[in-house]
């Protein structure tokens, strides 16, 4: 197998991160990469920390919903602004956390799965931010198994 390109190394990263989401219905990892390709951070979608869901709460996707904490918001709080160069994501940033992600000076993002609900490539365009589309799992390459 030939060396991962860096957005396939931060991708693989942010999808070993979504395995620790407690979501059952969708697991949205993120990793983030300094100007020197050096990892600051990796987060997943989920609730906030130390909070333990009552009995049935996953039971009910649209009500849980507003109560979770996307995978980007979870990495901003990793870093400084300007810190990460690169972000990787499971999943294409929705429009508030593509707004969060370009406010803190992210100037590359890697996604995987299309979010049609998005306004994301619309952002990206006006801040001049470099927006992709990386199709790569780890999982499915056996550069891992899960």
């Amino acid at each position: 197998m030939s060396r991962l390109s860096i957005p396939e190394y931060a991708m693989a990263l942010a999808h070993v991160a979504s395995m620790r989401s407690e979501d059952p219905y969708r697991k949205v990892g993120a990793a983030a990469l300094d100007a020197d390709n050096r990892v600051i951070g990796t987060a997943y979608n989920g609730l906030a920390p130390g909070f333990n869901a009552p009995p049935g709460f996953w039971d009910d996707r649209e009500a849980r919903q507003k109560f979770m904490l996307h995978a980007e918001v979870n990495l901003c709080s990793l870093f400084r602004r300007g810190e990460a160069k690169l972000v990787a994501t499971t999943t294409m940033p929705c429009t508030a956390c593509m707004q969060t992600l370009c406010a803190n000076g992210v100037r590359e993002i890697y996604y995987r799965e299309v979010y049609h609900s998005s306004d994301a490539p619309e952002i990206a365009r006006l801040y001049g931010v470099k927006l992709e589309q990386v199709d790569f799992s780890p999982f499915e390459t056996g550069v891992v198994n899960p």
